[in-house]
């Protein structure tokens, strides 16, 4: 349809501008906070790979300004469960009357956008004979000026008879949660302000005062009404955006909890993943602190930012990539995955870890709700003290009440101090031989990992060989 071939030009021309990244660091209230590593960790808006990032995967905006207002979602989730199943309510609208916003037109929104922001002249006269002159001395004094008026003017009463076609709809008025707020705010702009003057016919052949009346509607009295329902069919884009991903990935819509910080999945995996091996997760108020083991290559980096992505896209409002899956909402998300050195400030990298820590830690001591993950933390350092920094701050982790965290760690021996602990969960991943080759299924295990395969991955890769045959 024309609709659907202008609305992809849009989207063309919306991919080749660069939209500005959101303000992480101003985050407003009830919203959850990720700071710069974890979305870098968790690959939110960048990537360091040759796939997606988040934001890539998830983009089915079909304007500059849709894509926009999903970026600002995804940089500040919703944490107020009364707002995230405003969200999922929405989402699920929408699944069930896509078609229905098909009579948005999306590909008219950049051109009336423009036709606010140029600099064209305004006949700003009231009285109809200042008018007149003005508006005559416009089109015969310059009338470039004057035709990307006319155009601006036709664009935007093409919008405003649209969006009223897209509200006049039955389905509609059975619309729930933000699409109902927003399509009710809506009508309120286009029966409520001078837009409602605006006629139902093609203005084409509208006389010259009556184009300039027109004008002065759009970019004088009612210009800021023309801008809010642009920025509400931007919040509708992205929402559209969310829906298509849910639909086309065959996404889970969250169950959303009340009461003390737990979290549970069946069929987890990551959404990045092909062909992905689905695990299951759980964590509350009784067992808060998942200890994860395995050998290297086994999963648990993966299955680690599989959970805390199914979260953050649980906090968004859209589905998630399980088979089913609920949460408590959370105030902060910290991930400490991918820590480096900083040789400009001098921050070797077992400090790097100790401040990601410390990171947790700060956010855990002002009383937030937290979930964090740690990837092998200490690394940086020698096996004595990293066992010994290991078992100190899991024993405190331990304790706190209303987080969930998940360690995963290569020092098994960890396992023996928390034998007895029932506030700590542990699982692992491992390796299994077939035809003298190691192979991972992927399977997540209860128990604590006993596998050292280092030495076996060297001897495998032809590391010693190599080194024996130098000369």
């Amino acid at each position: 349809s024309i609709l659907r071939k202008h609305a992809a030009s849009a989207a063309k021309a919306a991919a080749a501008e660069p939209v500005p990244m959101p303000d992480v660091e101003a985050a407003p209230e009830d919203t959850l906070v990720l700071d710069p590593h974890t979305l870098k960790d968790l690959e939110v808006f960048n990537t360091e790979s040759c796939g997606k990032s988040l934001f890539e995967f998830y983009d089915q905006t079909v304007t500059q300004g849709g894509s926009f207002a999903l970026r600002q979602r995804m940089a500040f989730p919703f944490a107020d469960a009364h707002r995230i199943r405003q969200t999922q309510q929405s989402v699920s609208f929408i699944r069930a009357n896509r078609g229905v916003f098909s009579k948005i037109p999306f590909y008219i929104v950049g051109r009336v956008v423009k036709y606010q922001k140029d600099p064209l002249m305004f006949v700003t006269h009231k009285n109809q004979f200042d008018f007149t002159l003005g508006a005559l001395s416009l089109k015969f004094g310059d009338p470039h000026h004057y035709h990307r008026i006319v155009r601006g003017v036709q664009y935007s009463c093409l919008l405003i008879r649209a969006l009223r076609e897209f509200l006049d709809q039955h389905e509609l008025t059975n619309g729930e949660g933000e699409i109902a707020t927003v399509c009710e705010e809506m009508q309120q702009l286009l029966s409520k302000t001078g837009l409602c003057k605006v006629p139902e016919f093609e203005v084409g052949d509208a006389s010259l005062l009556k184009m300039l009346r027109l004008d002065q509607i759009f970019r004088i009295h009612e210009k800021n009404s023309i801008e809010r329902l642009v920025a509400l069919i931007f919040q509708i884009d992205s929402l559209l955006s969310m829906t298509d991903a849910t639909v086309k990935n065959c996404y889970v819509i969250p169950e959303i909890l009340d009461g003390d910080t737990r979290m549970q999945a069946r069929g987890l995996v990551h959404p990045q993943v092909e062909c992905a091996v689905s695990n299951d997760l759980r964590l509350d108020q009784n067992q808060s602190l998942l200890f994860l083991t395995g050998p290297n290559m086994a999963g648990k980096t993966t299955y680690l930012r599989a959970a805390a992505t199914a979260l953050y896209l649980g906090h968004l409002g859209m589905g998630v990539p399980a088979e089913s899956f609920s949460f408590v909402p959370v105030q902060r998300l910290f991930s400490s995955i991918t820590v480096t050195d900083d040789v400009h400030t001098g921050t070797s990298y077992y400090l790097a870890e100790v401040q990601r820590i410390k990171s947790i830690a700060s956010a855990v001591a002002e009383g937030f709700r937290v979930v964090a993950i740690m990837d092998e933390p200490f690394k940086g350092t020698n096996v004595k003290d990293a066992f010994e920094a290991s078992l100190a701050v899991m024993k405190r982790l331990e304790s706190k009440s209303d987080c969930l965290f998940l360690f995963s760690s290569h020092l098994i021996e960890l396992g023996e101090h928390f034998e007895t602990s029932t506030r700590i969960k542990k699982c692992y991943f491992e390796a299994r031989e077939t035809e003298g080759r190691l192979q991972f299924d992927y399977v997540l295990n209860p128990g604590v990992s006993s596998q050292r395969l280092g030495m076996r991955v060297l001897s495998e890769e032809g590391v010693f060989e190599l080194l024996d045959s130098a000369t």
